[in-house]
């Protein structure tokens, strides 16, 4: 009961197998606003919309807009301890046309409303045990946070990312058994790991393939806070009708069903869809959809290098390789690399045009004492506004800082 995986969105009808196998990937283009610190990212025509559809949607990320205060360094002078961050996981999900998946929150919701993010949500006990909230590997990268990714996704979009443990393969399962199984899992009749087993008893959730981007912990003045940790994940290349990869197409019988994201009704979530990393920012700066800052930065830092250059209307995937290569290899490199920051947005100080700029280099008081750190050289500028953030832009935190310096004089 084993194949490739399959995503596919509506402007694409090719096959994608695993055999057109995982490689390696990192950041390139970044496009100059007028002034030389900022990186305000920048898309290429807008690409018709992707296969839409409605999911459910638990995740939570740092949301400022859950406190009327911006997060400070010297805090909101609140005596009241602070409340504990929640363990929580989300997915970059990048497809074989390596465009991302973003879902659209209700407009009712308490947190993130109108507001497109990441797929995930929290830990569960049966994703397996977490250390307590005083241990500082608490907030490290491990099989349950990476199991809770997994299963959210699954639960979130019906997208399954598990495969066998022996031959490495991914499940193949129609989608009407997967619908079911969403259906039991969401309701707890069942977990996620007996559901697996029902189908296959050497199946098991694909977490080798998750790759941390960056961790993000609520600042201490939002009443609901979380420690989410960031994963990569890139669906298998797609095949092409070269020569050379003619044994990479895989037999009648091997071949899986194709995986869309599908609606749970809509409860939290109104839609889902793959588009270029450069759209959703694009989207964003125009004011068409919501983003806030962590998912900003990052999709900033995955444009860098999936969108970078002309996009090509259908690239090799040879082309797709090496900029998923290249992003993998960006992921890894820095001090800290991307892998291990821990980000606790705490505010800079406001530009002359009424926008906070949030500092990235704190990794929160949960980590005080530990050697966490996170992004030293990169601030997110945003204006909030009637909860949302608007006018999110990434910069260079040395040049902000002179910038606002000459200002001053």
């Amino acid at each position: 009961m084993t194949a490739s995986i399959h995503v596919v969105s509506r402007t694409t009808r090719l096959i994608y197998t695993n055999s057109g196998r995982f490689l390696p990937q990192l950041f390139g283009r970044g496009s100059l606003a007028s002034r030389s610190w900022i990186l305000k990212s920048r898309s290429s025509s807008p690409h018709a919309p992707a296969q839409v559809c409605s999911v459910r949607f638990y995740s939570s990320v740092y949301n400022p807009s859950q406190s009327p205060k911006m997060p400070s360094g010297k805090g909101d002078g609140s005596k009241s301890k602070p409340a504990t961050p929640r363990p929580s996981s989300s997915v970059i999900l990048i497809s074989p046309k390596n465009e991302i998946l973003l879902l659209h929150r209700v407009q009712t919701s308490t947190s993130f409303a109108s507001a497109h993010v990441f797929p995930g949500g929290n830990l569960s006990t049966q994703d397996g045990d977490c250390p307590p909230a005083e241990d500082f590997k608490r907030h490290d990268d491990s099989p349950a946070y990476r199991r809770a990714a997994i299963r959210e996704l699954f639960e979130e979009s019906g997208i399954l990312l598990a495969k066998d443990r022996v031959s490495g393969k991914m499940l193949a399962v129609g989608e009407e058994e997967r619908e079911s199984g969403r259906r039991l899992i969401h309701q707890q009749e069942i977990s996620f790991d007996e559901w697996l087993g029902k189908l296959d008893l050497a199946a098991e959730p694909d977490i080798d393939k998750l790759i941390p981007f960056s961790r993000w912990i609520t600042p201490t003045n939002v009443p609901r806070r979380y420690t989410t940790q960031m994963y990569l994940y890139f669906l298998p290349l797609p095949v092409e009708s070269e020569k050379q990869l003619l044994d990479a197409i895989p037999a009648e019988g091997e071949r899986e069903e194709i995986q869309v994201p599908t609606s749970d009704g809509g409860i939290e979530v109104t839609e889902a869809r793959f588009l270029p990393a450069t759209e959703w920012l694009r989207m964003a700066n125009s004011g068409e959809i919501i983003l806030f800052p962590p998912q900003f930065l990052l999709l900033h830092l995955v444009s860098e290098f999936l969108d970078k250059g002309s996009r090509a209307e259908n690239p090799s995937a040879e082309d797709l390789a090496q900029r998923r290569s290249e992003l993998v290899e960006f992921v890894h490199s820095g001090t800290p690399p991307w892998t291990d920051k821990c980000i606790s947005p705490k505010m800079l100080q406001m530009t002359p045009d009424g926008r906070a700029v949030l500092a990235l280099d704190h990794p929160g008081p949960e980590l005080k004492g530990s050697d966490r750190r996170g992004e030293s050289e990169r601030v997110v500028l945003v204006r909030f506004k009637k909860g949302a953030a608007r006018e999110v832009e990434v910069g260079w935190k040395k040049g902000i800082m002179e910038d606002q310096r000459k200002s001053s004089l």
